[in-house]
């Protein structure tokens, strides 16, 4: 008889999503974000991003396609001259509204991978993330934390599990850490 469908080697598709800073930062971040897209190409998988070809959100896509990775940028239309779309995406898709984008970017991802960013990459993450919690998908959710950018956000929320206006387990789905490939091995199905 056949072998077993669920224990069949094929490879499974992976597409991370990453939120990141797409306003001026430093050479740091940049670098990081470089690292990223590099690392993520390196593995065979597909960046997802806000289609965006500035700052970090641009540097994580060119530097995966230069290593000869697949990129998907999403991007609302007001946003096009605004973020500069990133036109050399291999699939560039823009949309109506920043709903439509995150909508977009969901259904392309098979995990979530947050850099540092501001309100728009926070926004972005607590979505996924509130998702994640109440049950509404099991995809990774990851926050790479090198340089201590989201300490003072995860001591408060750890202030919300303390108060109980949150639980623990809520922390628990959200993987943090301040090593590059240990944040994509987090990704992996």
């Amino acid at each position: 008889m056949g072998g077993n469908a669920l224990t069949s080697s094929a490879p499974v598709d992976v597409s991370v999503c990453v939120y990141c800073a797409s306003g001026p930062v430093d050479q740091q971040h940049l670098d990081l974000a470089a690292e990223v897209g590099r690392k993520i190409a390196k593995r065979g998988w597909t960046l997802v991003s806000g289609g965006g070809r500035v700052s970090m959100m641009g540097e994580v896509a060119r530097a995966a396609r230069a290593d000869g990775g697949r990129t998907v940028g999403v991007i609302p239309h007001a946003l096009v001259d605004k973020e500069m779309a990133d036109t050399g995406a291999d699939e560039l898709l823009v949309v109506e509204n920043m709903r439509e984008r995150k909508g977009l970017m969901d259904a392309h991802a098979t995990a979530f991978l947050a850099l540092p960013g501001g309100i728009g990459t926070c926004e972005e993450l607590f979505e996924v993330w509130t998702a994640r919690y109440i049950g509404m998908h099991d995809k990774p959710i990851v926050l790479l934390d090198p340089d201590g950018h989201y300490r003072g956000l995860l001591d408060w929320l750890q202030g919300l599990v303390d108060s109980g206006f949150a639980k623990q387990h809520s922390m628990d789905v959200l993987f943090v850490t301040a090593d590059v490939d240990e944040a994509l091995d987090a990704c992996a199905p």
